[in-house]
């Protein structure tokens, strides 16, 4: 058996969809469906079994899965609304239920692979996972640290597999519930499928007006890493998930533009709010990921956004 924490959410769910394509349908999802439409990500999917967040991590707590064979844990589960401010909540959800789930990972020597994220980096200009480059600018930012040092201080007495994965800015099928936290190409899509324009924001950071970058990178790429590295059995660290390459707001939108057919591009200020935590540039050193054997190619910004485009337009409501 395999288990998807925030199986329901949206890379979960692609983990979930890859996984059945290759034959694996004894999986026990983890999930938490207050946001009921959340379901939708799972409608079509093969699974083995659903279980409640707090019931699944009392069950943990419980012992009850000790005679059960799990194959790998894709931790994909957490609060990763970076404008949460309850820090209790969110301390408790990223922080100490990952510490439960890894332990349980250990002590059964079960492969470990889990969602950390960019937002551990926060202000810095330099994307490598070395402890110089950490600066998180919020909560969310610093519970995914706090847990990757965590980890970090368990890996020279590890067997298994434990990966955690910091996440650049994945985009792709399945975040329609993700709502103002979806990403941006996400977004954009559906503003320039709904009014015909697209909207960026004026320069910053010594960037033109719509040219602050990113490293996109699509879902498939990120849940195909997930997936090797679960298989491969004895890879520990924590990883960049990017492309490597940052690509530029402009480029999202020309891209998005070309492939609808028409539209525009519109520049509005940034909120004054924002402008102090706002992250011009952001490209993943992915040389420690490559270390580990996946060599893959990934998904430029152009075949991604076609694909997306694509799904989208295939999805059923």
């Amino acid at each position: 058996m395999y288990i998807v924490t925030g199986g329901a959410g949206f890379i979960g769910a692609n983990l979930i969809a890859t996984l059945n394509q290759r034959g694996d349908t004894n999986i026990l999802v983890v999930d938490d469906l207050k946001q009921g439409d959340k379901f939708l990500n799972l409608r079509d999917l093969e699974i083995a079994d659903y279980m409640d967040r707090t019931e699944f991590r009392e069950h943990l707590r419980a012992g009850h899965f000790r005679n059960t064979r799990v194959r790998a844990v894709f931790h994909q589960g957490a609060c990763s609304d970076t404008m949460e401010y309850d820090g209790h909540y969110m301390m408790d959800n990223n922080f100490t239920y990952s510490k439960e789930l890894l332990h349980f990972a250990l002590e059964r020597n079960t492969p470990f692979v889990y969602a950390s994220s960019a937002a551990t980096y926060g202000g810095s200009t330099t994307f490598v996972e070395q402890r110089e480059n950490e600066h998180p600018l919020n909560v969310y930012g610093y519970s995914k640290l706090l847990f990757d040092r965590y980890v970090q201080g368990l890996i020279p007495r590890t067997i298994m597999t434990v990966a955690g994965l910091r996440y650049f800015n994945v985009y792709g099928p399945r975040e329609e519930h993700k709502g103002r936290m979806a990403s941006m190409i996400h977004q954009m899509y559906h503003q320039l499928r709904t009014t015909g324009v697209v909207k960026l924001f004026t320069g910053s950071g010594g960037y033109g007006d719509g040219e602050q970058r990113r490293d996109f990178i699509h879902v498939d790429d990120v849940v195909k890493i997930n997936i090797f590295l679960a298989d491969s059995g004895n890879v520990h660290g924590i990883f960049n998930v990017g492309t490597g390459k940052s690509r530029s707001f402009n480029d999202v939108a020309r891209t998005l533009i070309r492939i609808a057919g028409g539209g525009d591009i519109h520049y509005v200020p940034m909120p004054e709010g924002l402008k102090a935590k706002y992250q011009s540039f952001t490209e993943a050193d992915i040389t420690a990921l490559r270390a580990t054997g996946y060599d893959a190619p990934m998904h430029s910004l152009e075949q991604g956004i076609e694909a997306f485009v694509s799904a989208q337009q295939s999805r059923t409501p």
